[in-house]
């Protein structure tokens, strides 16, 4: 019902955009914002260290984000989504973020972009996902993909990717050796498991936790990869 209001008007949407905006920067503060309680466990490993950030597939500012309590704490960085509508809500919530609509892969190529919607986290350029979460209705939209490079230029603390499905095709273009973020957190499908652990440990990277498909590696050295 609040999606067909949001887009039955643009003044309404741009109400709604400020209205978010509004409750983020001055009233919203919850003890956990991520879908699965990583947050929590990203907070605690950085504690009371300040810095920077890069999340992929940033879908929300508030609803199942890994990054609002780190950003809460004064944290600043990169937030990247395929959704113009996410952007719109990084700029209303976060002014002091790099907030950019692009879409990432391992190559630039034009693909064609499955949207559930506008408010969706489950927008994709897989058109199983369609099938797999059972899409009432789609729009397909044709973008032109970027790679992490293209985008990112300075080195940074956490990354966070969430990109339903493409999660691996856009780690592996991540020069390791150039960024070298001291927690990664990656959503994790039983097809890309082995491929994300053994790229992650050819670089020093071990398991930390694990909540439902995130799971959250930590920079120690090499190590053998624990799967």
């Amino acid at each position: 019902m609040k999606r067909k209001l949001l887009d039955s008007s643009k003044l309404i949407f741009k109400s709604y955009i400020f209205y978010i905006g509004i409750k983020y920067r001055f009233f919203t503060k919850k003890k956990t914002y991520s879908q699965f309680g990583e947050d929590l466990i990203i907070n605690n490993f950085f504690g009371k260290f300040i810095g920077k950030y890069v999340d992929i597939g940033c879908y929300h500012p508030i609803k199942y984000s890994n990054t609002a309590l780190l950003h809460k704490k004064g944290w600043t960085g990169v937030n990247i989504d395929l959704n113009k509508t996410s952007i719109n809500l990084f700029n209303a919530c976060r002014k002091n973020d790099l907030n950019i609509v692009a879409c990432l892969s391992d190559k630039r190529k034009k693909v064609s972009v499955y949207m559930d919607s506008e408010f969706s986290a489950l927008n994709s350029i897989y058109s199983d996902n369609s099938k797999i979460f059972k899409f009432k209705k789609y729009k397909k939209l044709t973008m032109k993909t970027k790679t992490f490079s293209d985008l990112v230029d300075k080195n940074f603390d956490f990354l966070n990717i969430d990109c339903e499905g493409n999660d691996y095709k856009i780690l592996k273009t991540i020069n390791l050796k150039k960024y070298t973020p001291k927690l990664i957190n990656v959503e994790v499908s039983k097809t890309d498991k082995k491929k994300i652990y053994r790229y992650l440990n050819s670089y020093g990277y071990r398991l930390l936790s694990k909540s439902s498909l995130s799971h959250i590696f930590k920079k120690v050295g090499k190590k053998k990869a624990i799967i």
